[in-house]
């Protein structure tokens, strides 16, 4: 009886081999392998005593195949790469099986980053891909869910508010206290930070301004395109970013920004947790959608089943 089920040599010393083969050098077979030469050379020569057959020539200046080790390694390479295939087609399984969620950078960081985590612990069986941008998200990406501040207009998306912010000035604490009791005028005469979203939704700092009534010019400030670099740049400088409450909470709480007192306007809009209309989510990305929206509402989790 053979001692091995399909009477094959050592995995180890066929891969060694089909490496060298393909390589046609011991050195870049280990070097690929993390091996050392030797350790090459020594697993071929096991696989020749095995089979009683030369599979290479060793030669001056580097080795050749023989005619059986050309034909063991055609055989060997045609294997793997099925089995690669296959592998592959099992992994991609194994993703669609995961629940996806999109965000931008600052939402995923501040806000469903963290409740992820919590959410792990409780599911641990549920795997979550994220996928952040800081670019509108549409109903042809293959998301199971999305967060996105303000609706969408494509009517092929079902909205769930999750919640209401309210909009501060936000600066570096040492800002924050210098900046106190300042009015609407010495305001938009500091360093302000604008972002230039592509969603128009977004609420600006001029949008900001005048609905609390100020109709005159703004300092010219920063640009940017990302909220996440926009906080980022508040805490470590002079400049004041306009701060979405609750969103900036765990900066505001670990002392990396500051609200600047005296304006706060409620935020004209609401984010939403954004899906595709038509079939119900999977069991795994429902569980999830009520998770997000139990914490955001500020209720009980221990009762979401998958």
């Amino acid at each position: 009886m053979s001692r091995r089920h399909y009477d094959l040599p050592p995995l180890t010393a066929l891969a060694a081999f089909e490496t060298a083969a393909r390589h046609l050098s011991f050195k870049d077979a280990a070097r690929e392998l993390g091996v050392t030469p030797g350790a090459v050379s020594h697993q071929i020569k096991a696989l020749e005593g095995e089979l009683g057959r030369a599979l290479f020539d060793r030669r001056h200046r580097g080795v050749e195949l023989t005619p059986e080790g050309q034909a063991l390694f055609e055989s060997l390479s045609t294997a793997f790469r099925q089995v690669s295939r296959r592998l592959a087609e099992l992994r991609d399984s194994a993703q669609t099986d995961a629940v996806v969620v999109g965000s931008t950078t600052a939402v995923s960081t501040l806000w469903l980053a963290p409740a992820l985590i919590r959410f792990w612990r409780a599911f641990p069986q549920i795997n979550v891909n994220q996928v952040t941008q800081d670019r509108p998200f549409h109903a042809a990406e293959k998301l199971d869910f999305f967060i996105r501040y303000g609706r969408d207009p494509d009517d092929a998306l079902h909205h769930e508010e999750i919640y209401r912010d309210e909009l501060v000035p936000v600066a570096a604490p040492r800002k924050a206290a210098e900046l106190e009791g300042f009015g609407l005028a010495d305001l938009a005469a500091q360093h302000l930070i604008h972002m230039d979203s592509a969603s128009r939704s977004w609420t600006t700092w001029t949008d900001w301004f005048q609905e609390l009534g100020f109709d005159g010019g703004l300092a010219k400030g920063s640009r940017v395109t990302s909220y996440a670099v926009a906080l980022q740049i508040a805490g470590e400088t002079s400049s004041v970013a306009l701060g979405w409450r609750r969103l900036v909470a765990p900066l505001l709480e670990v002392g990396k920004l500051a609200v600047i007192p005296g304006h706060s306007l409620p935020a004209p809009r609401a984010f939403y947790l954004v899906s595709p209309k038509g079939p119900g989510l999977p069991p795994e990305a429902r569980a999830l959608r009520d998770w997000l929206m139990a914490e955001a509402h500020g209720r009980d989790t221990s009762s979401i089943h998958r």
